[in-house]
């Protein structure tokens, strides 16, 4: 989730989950579409709502990544005789 400000709520942050903003415009204020259809109007510049995304998913990726099982075997390099298929002569 990302922490937006609304225009006339400063001291009062929400949060958004960012998969759900269809865009983000300035004209002069910024305002955030959801695919809901639902629009608000934020204190954050479309620059800082974008990097705010991109920070989120970043520790969205680097938790997963963290959680993935590791290989304690490194890859094997397996030869074989020409025209041998899985140790099977054609």
């Amino acid at each position: 989730m990302i922490s937006l400000h609304r225009l006339a709520h400063a001291d009062e942050p929400f949060h958004l989950n960012p998969d759900l903003i269809v865009s983000v415009e300035a004209h002069p204020d910024t305002v955030v579409t959801l695919t809901t259809g639902t629009r608000s109007v934020v204190m954050e510049s479309p620059e800082e709502i974008a990097e705010a995304i991109r920070a989120w998913r970043a520790s969205v990726l680097g938790a997963a990544m963290r959680d993935l099982p590791r290989r304690n075997a490194g890859l094997t390099l397996v030869r074989a005789a020409a025209g041998e298929t899985n140790g099977m002569q054609s």
